[in-house]
């Protein structure tokens, strides 16, 4: 400390409260961390920030975009491996069938009777594979006409009820419950007179 000179006003010695209020005064004057002013980015970063954002968003975009296309093309192979192959297993089941009647035909000084013997083992293979697939006859002799399974060739006079299915020309079949081939039948129709 340096020696008063008589020309200094002697300072008075501050009070407790004087030096309270100066305290607080100071702290108040001092900028506290929770009222600071935040200091605003600049134009050049705001817009680096949005570009780095719309790349983001643009890429993300993108990779969907490409991850769309390939389901669809993957769809669209796997839809025309499933058309190109569906009857695939049909096929192979029908194989055997071939085989038999080939055999059949190559069989030298065949009889009648052996004939008819192939031909009805062949029949059974053919109606076993049907079986297997859901293939269904559709053999309506004597049962009601039915137009959405069968198709009439023509009406005749007859003893049955009429709309009775008097004969069959031609079987139907279905697979499940589509229709494959209507049947081909004579309808009966009321007697005349």
């Amino acid at each position: 400390m340096r020696p008063h000179t008589p020309s200094e006003p002697l300072e008075e010695p501050m009070s407790d409260q004087e030096t309270s209020q100066n305290q607080t005064e100071t702290i108040q004057n001092q900028p506290s961390d929770h009222h600071a002013p935040e200091v605003m980015p600049s134009l050049e970063e705001l817009l680096r920030e949005a570009e780095r954002k719309a790349q983001e968003h643009y890429d993300a975009w993108m990779y969907a975009k490409a991850e769309t296309e390939n389901v669809r093309r993957r769809s669209v192979e796997e839809v025309e491996k499933a058309r190109k192959f569906a009857i695939e297993s049909f096929a192979r089941e029908l194989l055997p069938v071939k085989d038999a009647l080939e055999m059949a035909l190559a069989v030298e000084n065949a009889t009648l009777e052996s004939l008819r013997q192939g031909v009805e083992l062949t029949l059974k293979q053919l109606t076993s594979v049907f079986d297997k697939f859901h293939i269904q006859e559709v053999n309506p002799a004597g049962e009601k006409f039915d137009p959405n399974l069968h198709d009439a060739m023509a009406m005749v006079e007859s003893e049955q009820e009429p709309n009775t299915v008097t004969q069959v020309m031609q079987k139907g079949y279905q697979l499940h419950e589509r229709l494959l081939r209507p049947a081909l039948v004579t309808v009966a129709k009321a007697k005349q007179g």
